[in-house]
């Protein structure tokens, strides 16, 4: 399990996660931190809790924009986690398969 430090509100958070998504965890955590910090320019000081809540309704109102006003529902979006599990789980195989090939 991978652990990765990033920062929000000029606080310092350790987060745990899948092994090789270190380095998108990171990427994820700065672009929030920014957009958060983005809100305090204009608003000044708020709390982590709403500063991450207002955070969080600013990127859904985008994703919701990026899918021409609709929110995936739970069930697509379940279904869209299951689909790329099962890929991660192919293409994991396939790698060990051409590491044998290459070690004999």
């Amino acid at each position: 399990m991978g652990q990765v430090t990033v920062r929000f509100n000029n606080q310092e958070h350790h987060l745990a996660c899948q092994d090789g998504g270190e380095e998108r965890l990171k990427m994820l955590a700065e672009y929030i931190d920014k957009r958060a910090a983005g809100l305090v320019e204009r608003m000044g000081p708020v709390g982590d809790l709403r500063l991450l809540l207002m955070t969080a309704i600013i990127i859904a109102d985008e994703m919701q924009e990026i899918n021409d006003g609709e929110l995936p529902s739970n069930a697509e979006a379940e279904a869209e986690v299951k689909r790329m599990d099962v890929a991660l789980g192919k293409a994991v195989l396939r790698i060990e398969e051409l590491a044998r090939s290459l070690e004999a």
